[in-house]
Formats: structure tokens, sequence, C-alpha cells
């Protein structure tokens, strides 16, 4: 594991990162998704794809990378943005995972690879909307004390400033900034993903204008157990551009 430090916004954030086959030359950066680390997306790919330099990142708040501060997902961006030109990495390949997929977006790679995504708004459940009308109901007398028995499992046990985060990231609307990018772009979904349904990586693929759209068995981390074929997908899309 090594530590970076960027500075941002007059802040100064610690990046934790791993780098593996350090004397290739094509790059290969891996972001997790929310709640995740950089051991997650290893475990999958550190025995794959060998022709590339492989850059495991913990984004601030996750994993070995502390944050304290209340951030957005452009935020986010522009930090690891910072820290790949500070560590002399090439935005080859970017593959981003649910939360982590949004961040890489906007790093406009000259291959993205989008793993269940997040980005696309589908209405929500009956018992999602209940719960949501309960809270508002019961807030004004139960203030932040009953914040815990409501929030999302993604939230909990989270410090004030993460929550924070977590409210502005979660709900985006990323279908317009899909429908502009122009990049070359894999997307891979699990076909029983309940955190991203696979309605979302169809609208994403459909608004996508150079994309190839793929569907595994499994399910929020289907890419757990398709490592081998995504990585060759990987590959055969990047010789390709």
């Amino acid at each position: 594991m090594a530590i970076k430090e960027i500075s941002y916004k007059e802040k100064v954030f610690t990046i934790s990162y791993d780098i593996l086959n350090l004397q290739k030359e094509d790059d290969i950066v891996f972001l997790h998704g929310w709640g995740s680390n950089k051991k997650v997306m290893k475990s999958a790919f550190s025995k794959t794809l060998c022709e590339f330099r492989h850059i495991y990142v913990d984004m601030p708040g996750f994993g070995k990378s502390p944050n304290s501060e209340v951030l957005t997902t452009v935020d986010y961006a522009n930090i690891i943005d910072i820290f790949l030109n500070k560590i002399g990495a090439k935005k080859d390949i970017v593959v981003g995972h649910s939360f982590g997929g949004k961040v890489a977006l906007f790093l406009k790679p000259k291959l993205l690879v989008l793993l269940s995504t997040a980005g696309i708004k589908l209405p929500k459940s009956l018992k999602v909307r209940a719960k949501i009308a309960l809270f508002k109901l019961l807030k004004p007398v139960g203030g932040a004390k009953i914040r815990r028995f409501f929030v999302s499992k993604d939230a909990k046990d989270m410090p004030q400033n993460m929550y924070e985060t977590f409210k502005n990231v979660v709900d985006e609307d990323f279908a317009p900034l899909f429908e502009k990018y122009e990049g070359r772009t894999l997307v891979c979904w699990g076909k029983e993903d309940k955190a991203t349904p696979l309605a979302a990586g169809e609208k994403i693929a459909s608004l996508l204008r150079n994309c190839r759209f793929e569907v595994y068995e499994g399910d929020h981390y289907f890419f757990l157990k398709n490592s081998s074929i995504i990585a060759k997908s990987i590959e055969e899309n990047y010789e390709k551009l």
C-alpha cells in the first residue's frame, strides 16, 4: 500500500492506493463503489489484465483514505484526477463500480468501463416512499435521533460529513451526462442486481453513443465471479481504440 497527499480546494487529502505491474506502459485505474474500497476491486482483477499497470484507489472516506469534508461526485472526480496526475498515471482505462462509475465518467478515459454503475433515477418502491413519508412526519419531533432508524444501509454508522456526502450523491440523475458522453464505453451488468437494477444498465447503454453492453450472471458484485471474462472484453475493446 502507498500513500499520496494532494491539495484540493485548500484542503489536503491523503489517498491510499496500490500499483501492480509497475513496468507496463498502459494504465488501468479501478474505482470502487460507495461503502467499498480498493481491496474489493483488487481481489477481482489483480490476476487479470497483465499487460496493464493496475492502479487501485481508496476514494476519500473509504478504505485507508480518510476524509473530514462534505463532497460531491464532481469533487471526487477532481480529487482523483489530481491524484492521477501527481503519480504520473494516464487515463487509458478507468473501471468504475457503482458510485465509482459516476466518478469515472468525469475522468473521460480512452476506454470507460462501467460495472453496474449508479446514476439512473428509477421509480422508488411503495415501501421506500412510505418510509420517506414517515421520516418527514416524525423528523420535527425526533430530529437526528430517529435518523438511524430510517437511513439507508449505505449510510449507516457513517460520520456526519459522509452522511451529508451520501445525500449529495445518492439521487443524482446522470442521464444527460451519459447522453453527451462521446468516448468508448464498455458497460457490464449483473442480471440479478437489485442495488442498480438491470433496467438502469439498459437505459445507460441506450444513452451512450459508443457503447458495448454485456450482461452477466450475478448481483451488484457480479464482477467478482466474472472478472476473467470481463478482463478479456476490456482488452478487446481497448485494442479497437
